[in-house]
């Protein structure tokens, strides 16, 4: 049997000692397994998509991006192709996405709340510059005629025109270039590659924008740009405003006046206080934060909001966590038959999406032609929805019915877990059942659980989707000057003032200062509480 090995090879030092090499213990990353192969293919995806990352990244001038996309990229391939970095190889994954869907979330979150981010000021200093040269146009006189068709890129449109036989395409952000194998039939246009011609029908229904737009010539705005009034055909129209490098000015070449620009409001703005509409991002300090108190407009529902939604996401935890408990140290008693599927039964609201149970509940409450009025209580025209008081009312029930299976469940494994040892001494020591659950059952249950309801108090307090599926934060209030209501929450509230409703102006700034006062509320309350319920469980 001599020079035969099985599981490993031996060799010998000039000493004599045997060494024993482990044979198969190559790693993946010097050898060329199938293994390895596999990951080539896996990692190579993730290089493809990090390269169009750094591209786009690139292309945007986006060099935080660029700089944190390239970091992660050279970390990932350093880790899966080193024999050094096993741990990191489950762990960067996980780290890779915290870092992009919490830590930059939050970071970009803390850098919008110091700016004047929103309405008139969505864009950087010399993109406003350019916007305001090229909407500050007039048709140049005898200017020649293009033959054009308007195109579309996404949800950007543009045109495409023949110049002296050649086809220029180009949208309101990409000057006009030469478009390589565009078909032209008689003098028509009718295929560009990389847009979609925007056909007659649809002109009608984008005729304003179609009128307002203005594709610039060159990089350089004050070079003109290609307008239409009929889609058909293109002309020269040229700015009537110029932009002064010294002054940091834009000058009216028809009236004279000067819009100096101003850092501390990102407007262009003339000596009599007149400003043009376009601006930019300027950092504004605390002006956001000093706005959600100090401003009539939201200082007012900002205070009421808040002090309803702690009270809603109290209330949320206290009913569910109850009702939840009750039914699980009912269906935990072993004398109950059928309990089995009782417990399936009490699930079932837990399986419905949270958002369709919300927009169900809302039609069942409709005060003319809901269920519950017409049909469980006779046709009355109970307000749920619609009157104030009422409506909270509803918001907390309808949320007890979807929360309380959740409660149920937690509370149904921690009741299994508590030896049945101590509540048999107990009963024969005498005490009722109400004092073994008071001093034994309810004790080692909270000890438990406190970190569930923690949790649950954080996700109620952002209870977005119940909110607006059900009430849309409504009825409003009727002294606000913001659309905000009685049963809006905080993060429903930074919803409506954001913008993104379209039902105010976009104020993107005003409402990441509040998603900051938002995050450290909740984190406040955690920590405190989290503290609050190791001590609690070190006593029992």
């Amino acid at each position: 049997m001599a020079g035969r090995h099985t599981a490993a090879e031996a060799e010998t030092t000039e000493g004599g000692r045997p060494i024993e090499r482990k044979v198969g213990s190559t790693s993946h990353a010097r050898s060329w397994s199938p293994g390895f192969f596999v990951k080539l293919v896996l990692m190579a995806g993730v290089n493809a998509l990090g390269v169009y990352v750094l591209f786009s990244a690139f292309t945007a001038s986006s060099w935080i991006v660029f700089g944190g996309m390239l970091g992660l990229l050279l970390a990932a391939d350093y880790v899966y192709f080193s024999k050094r970095t096993l741990a990191l190889k489950y762990l960067i994954p996980g780290l890779a996405f915290l870092l992009v869907f919490q830590i930059f979330v939050i970071a970009y979150t803390g850098y919008v709340a110091f700016t004047n981010y929103g309405d008139r000021h969505m864009l950087t200093k010399d993109d406003a510059t350019n916007t305001l040269l090229l909407r500050s146009v007039e048709r140049v006189p005898d200017s020649p005629q293009y033959p054009l068709v308007v195109i579309e890129s996404g949800d950007e449109l543009g045109f495409a025109i023949i110049d002296d036989g050649v086809v220029r395409a180009g949208t309101m952000d990409q000057p006009l270039e030469e478009v390589e194998d565009a078909v032209v039939v008689e003098n028509t246009i009718t295929d560009v590659p990389g847009y979609d011609l925007v056909n007659l029908s649809q002109l009608g229904n984008r005729q304003n924008e179609v009128t307002e737009l203005k594709v610039p010539l060159t990089e350089n705005p004050e070079d003109g740009a290609i307008g239409t009034q009929t889609g058909a055909s293109g002309f020269v129209f040229q700015t009537t405003m110029h932009y002064d490098e010294d002054q940091d000015a834009l000058i009216s070449d028809k009236t004279g006046k000067t819009y100096v620009a101003n850092p501390d409001t990102g407007f262009y703005q003339a000596d009599d206080g007149e400003t043009l509409d376009t601006g930019w991002r300027v950092n504004v300090g605390f002006d956001n934060f000093k706005k959600a108190f100090a401003d009539d407009r939201y200082a007012s529902p900002f205070l009421k909001v808040l002090v309803w939604t702690f009270a809603f996401a109290f209330l949320s935890v206290a009913t569910t966590f109850l009702l939840g408990m009750f039914l699980a140290l009912v269906m935990n008693d072993e004398r109950m038959r059928g309990r089995k599927v009782y417990r399936t039964f009490m699930l079932l609201p837990y399986a419905f999406p949270a958002f369709m149970t919300a927009f169900l509940f809302a039609g069942m409450m409709n005060p003319r032609y809901g269920f519950i009025n017409q049909v469980l209580l006779g046709g009355a025209e109970v307000p749920w929805l619609t009157d104030p008081t009422l409506a909270k009312v509803s918001v907390i029930l309808v949320n007890l019915w979807m929360g309380f299976p959740y409660m149920f469940l937690i509370c149904t494994g921690a009741l299994q877990s508590i030896p049945a040892d101590l509540n048999e001494a107990a009963e024969l020591d005498g005490a009722s059942g109400f004092k073994v659950w008071r001093y034994i059952t309810m004790p080692q249950l909270l000890t438990q659980v406190t970190p569930l309801l923690i949790s649950s108090f954080a996700f109620n307090f952002n209870n977005f989707n119940l909110i607006y599926m059900l009430t849309n934060g409504g009825p409003r209030f009727a002294d606000a000057s913001v659309p905000v209501g009685h049963t809006d929450i905080l993060i429903s509230m930074v919803y409506q003032i954001s913008g993104l409703s379209g039902q105010a102006a976009k104020n993107y700034g005003l409402a990441s200062a509040m998603s900051i006062l938002i995050f450290l509320i909740v984190g406040a309350i955690s920590m405190y509480s989290f503290r609050r319920s190791r001590a609690m469980e070190g006593a029992n």
